[in-house]
């Protein structure tokens, strides 16, 4: 039984007790997340060289260096909310060991993602103007500023000190959760399943493979604080609370569909912006349920290649978590159908 005078999770303090453990379910996460230990020398670029030279026309190599551009950055802006909102105000220390092996993954997706740069981008002019994207590229300016201020509106808070702030902490929490991690990653990941069902850039796809694992992780981590906290202090998400929610994943499905436009703003056979909004939505539509939520825009996935990925291991990523991870895992890494 748990002890009444134990603090709750969002309880200002810091609590540096591990046994009894009051939450064994975020060290089981952290173990999870170990057995999953991947690193970026395990991805080969050496085929995808040759696609960008010889198989991608303009379009699809501007859909490229927007997305390139766009990883550059994301991950970087995920950690610095971790570091600076997350970790201080989760009062569990086997969460806090979950987050910084969440740190520690979103270091790997920054080398990853660089390592791609330096691979895709090779003139030092093109590279750099990629680096400086949120400042010199519009529609990822738009994302990463829908970002901070969702990360600024926490940035003040010392201490959970009252409902209010627990409050204000959840929506941080849900709008990297869902509208980041959850959406606009996830719409990145779209671009690049779809490039690979063309038969292009393998080294992309097989890194996103460890990313979208690591990333469904953090989700998986992100929805359990939120369900462990409704479940101790369940006036904090009142029916107020909901429709923030909501009118968060409404501003993120059109701040992403901003970026679908400049994407695919060059005609990409077998890509449309209305079927991207429409997957946006769907997508949107499973965030909502994982909080327990109503789906909000009723839409159905409208892309065949991300239903059909190979399947090694019988997983959905978005109903729920991943454990059958091992260190070393050799050989093509995939997930299931309901994608």
């Amino acid at each position: 039984m748990t002890d009444p005078a134990a603090p709750r999770l969002l309880d200002p303090g810091f609590d540096l007790t591990l046994r009894p453990m009051r939450y064994p379910q975020f060290y089981e996460m952290y173990r999870d997340a170990v057995r999953n230990t991947w690193t970026v020398e395990e991805v080969d670029f050496a085929l995808d060289v040759n696609d960008l030279k010889h198989k991608l026309g303009p379009a699809e190599r501007h859909l490229i260096e927007r997305l390139v551009a766009f990883f550059a950055t994301g991950d970087s802006i995920v950690s610095n909310n971790l570091v600076l909102n997350l970790y201080q105000h989760i009062n569990a220390p086997e969460a806090r060991m979950y987050l910084s092996r969440q740190l520690y993954e979103e270091a790997l997706h920054v080398q990853f993602y660089l390592t791609l740069l330096d691979t895709y981008l090779p003139d030092p002019v093109a590279r750099a103007k990629a680096f400086a994207a949120i400042e010199n590229i519009p529609s990822i300016r738009a994302k990463a500023a829908f970002c901070f201020r969702w990360m600024d509106s926490i940035q003040s808070l010392q201490r959970l000190g009252t409902r209010d702030d627990r409050r204000r902490f959840l929506l941080n929490l849900v709008c990297f959760a869902c509208c980041i991690e959850g959406l606009f990653f996830f719409a990145a990941f779209a671009y690049v399943y779809y490039l690979r069902s063309r038969g292009l850039l393998h080294g992309l796809a097989s890194g996103t493979n460890w990313v979208f694992r690591d990333e469904s992780g953090h989700m998986a981590f992100a929805f359990e604080v939120i369900r462990t906290a409704r479940s101790e202090e369940p006036d904090l998400f009142d029916a107020d609370l909901q429709a923030q929610v909501v009118r968060m994943l409404e501003d993120a499905v059109e701040c992403e569909m901003a970026f679908a436009e400049d994407v695919l703003s060059g005609g990409v056979a077998g890509l449309s912006t209305r079927d991207m909004r429409q997957y946006l939505q769907y997508v949107a539509d499973q965030r909502l349920a994982q909080l327990g939520l109503p789906r909000h825009f009723g839409a159905s996935n409208p892309f065949a290649f991300m239903d059909l990925q190979d399947v090694q291991e019988v997983t959905n990523f978005f109903e729920r978590r991943v454990s059958a991870y091992q260190v070393g895992v050799q050989g093509e890494v995939a997930f299931d159908a309901a994608f």
